[in-house]
């Protein structure tokens, strides 16, 4: 029987993020590759993907729960940055979607990625997500908080109960590197599975020189 890995991505589209609009794009698209890779890579395993973007104005499902044969690339037009940060709302309603399509057992990796902090949110607060996210942790889901170098990524972290967590220069190069350690940090998480073993979610990003960009000779 095939292990199954629950993709689950979430992307920042608020206004803040129109200076890496082309970057976050090409990462976005490089990531759902990798997703593919993984699935040729290990064929005992089902490869699943949510992908939303978001902003105060809308909340874009580009895959919902979709195998690697429905995987498709985000266009230009698919991307446009703009209005505020409603974070834990985008966090909230995508984790409480995806509970309700995976089984029990099931490998979900969650991935948040922001350069803002939470302003506009109007359903999930601070305690309803921390108290989620502390559920769903003991049901072996792992959470990954990445963000802009402006912002204390570490204490969102910890006040969203999200153990592992990077921060990243708002340029093109920080963000190209970025999602290469993203990559590496999931391509470890899906050997992982592979092999039947846990992996302790506050070492998610604590890489070694073992651990290789997925889709390093693309480049």
């Amino acid at each position: 029987m095939k292990k199954k890995v629950f993709n689950l991505v979430i992307v920042d589209e608020s206004g803040s993020m129109s200076c890496i609009r082309e970057q976050a794009l090409t990462g976005m698209n490089e990531t759902l590759s990798t997703i593919q890779v993984m699935q040729e890579k290990y064929p005992d395993t089902e490869q699943f993907t949510t992908l939303l973007t978001f902003d105060s104005e809308h909340t874009t499902w580009h895959l919902d729960n979709a195998s690697v044969d429905q995987i498709r690339k985000l266009a230009w037009d698919e991307y446009n940055p703009n209005a505020c940060t409603p974070l834990y709302d985008a966090i909230g309603g995508a984790i409480s979607k995806v509970e309700k399509q995976v089984g029990e057992g099931a490998n979900v990796l969650v991935t948040i990625i922001t350069d803002g902090e939470e302003n506009s949110s109007r359903e999930w607060t601070l305690p309803m997500i921390r108290q989620r996210i502390e559920l769903l942790k003991k049901h072996g889901w792992t959470f990954s908080l990445i963000g802009t170098d402006n912002l204390d990524v570490e204490t969102m972290a910890i006040s969203m109960k999200i153990d592992s967590h990077i921060s990243f220069c708002q340029d093109a190069a920080g963000t190209k590197r970025m999602f290469s350690t993203e990559r590496c940090a999931r391509s470890r998480f899906n050997a992982m599975v592979s092999r039947d073993e846990s992996i302790e979610e506050s070492a998610y990003f604590n890489l070694s020189s073992n651990d290789v960009d997925p889709l390093a000779d693309k480049h």
